[in-house]
């Protein structure tokens, strides 16, 4: 069975905090680039626990995009269907809350990922399409990707929704939601957080009903849910690497991870998604949860690769 993903959506740089204002304000930090957008990371993920992964955005031709694209390539994510042009590099500017938490603010006006074009035909081996984040609510690129979700669809291959509504750059909430409504019918597996929830206005059971092939809620500290179309929820709890460092890409960390383990398994149809038991569904989310652990105990988007999660498995045997 086919295990290509491709992952579509935005690539950006996020300017995080590197210590502390001489003066001790916690605002008025200095700021340094890392490399991150939230399929980006998704992509980065994949690659690294080695499950072939096909990036599908628009770059800037400016040093950012040059980093971006070396970035992706040094995870072995295929960059074919990465488009280049000269717009500048979306920039996204981190703050940390006492807890580690990250907020964002956003510089997204006439950036290089929001005009990506329609990419024609995906690699034939191509299994999954994911989507998500920034990218469904910037415009053009919000509606060509949802264009590109209902193709592939069709074709019968699984997609992939990761909605991300923040509230800062949303114009029109009516036909965002609109539009997440509509991926999310044809999408064999949505991966949302509560607070995504709580933004769109949906619950994992009206997912399931718009036609959802499985929905899978991260709480932070409180763990992994997936609600299945039979009724069934199936909880792990959040895992424990070591002391939490920030939280930047732990939701891109927990897609990626799941996707990997449905790879794994062969189960990277929307059939097989739907007919995951609770067993296979603790396996998954246990997996997701490690994966989203190594990436909070480590500063800015670094999901783990696949040699760490290997480790612990034969650690936990012992």
């Amino acid at each position: 069975m086919s295990r290509r993903i491709v992952v579509g959506g935005e690539a950006l740089v996020d300017l995080v905090p590197t210590g502390g204002d001489p003066a001790g304000d916690p605002v008025l930090q200095p700021l340094a680039p890392r490399l991150g957008g939230g399929p980006f990371n998704t992509a980065v993920g994949l690659g690294r626990l080695g499950v072939p992964t096909t990036m599908l955005t628009r770059l800037s031709t400016d040093p950012f995009g040059d980093a971006l694209v070396a970035r992706l390539q040094a995870q072995g994510v295929d960059t074919a269907h990465v488009q280049r042009g000269p717009e500048p590099t979306t920039l996204a500017v981190v703050t940390l809350d006492g807890d580690g938490a990250a907020r964002y603010t956003f510089h997204v006006e006439g950036t290089a990922d929001r005009l990506v074009a329609d990419p024609g035909e995906l690699p034939e081996d191509t299994a999954a399409v994911a989507v998500g984040t920034l990218s469904l609510v910037l415009e053009p690129g919000a509606s060509r990707y949802a264009a590109l979700a209902a193709r592939e669809a069709a074709r019968g291959r699984l997609v992939s929704l990761d909605p991300n509504l923040r509230p800062g750059l949303v114009d029109d909430p009516d036909a965002v939601v609109a539009r997440l409504d509509g991926i999310a019918a044809v999408a064999g597996l949505v991966k949302m957080s509560d607070e995504d929830a709580e933004r769109w206005g949906r619950s994992p059971q009206d997912v399931l009903d718009a036609g959802a092939g499985a929905v899978v809620l991260t709480r932070g500290a409180s763990g992994l849910t997936a609600h299945t179309r039979g009724g069934g929820v199936v909880s792990v709890p959040s895992d424990e690497i070591g002391p939490l460092v920030d939280t930047i890409g732990a939701g891109d960390s927990v897609h990626a991870a799941l996707l990997a383990w449905l790879a794994d398994h062969d189960a990277l149809d929307r059939a097989a998604v739907a007919a995951l038991d609770a067993d296979a569904w603790a396996g998954a989310l246990g997996f997701a949860a490690r994966a989203a652990a190594w990436t909070v105990s480590r500063a800015g988007a670094e999901p783990p690769w696949r040699a760490e999660l290997d480790e612990d498995a034969s650690n936990d045997r012992r």
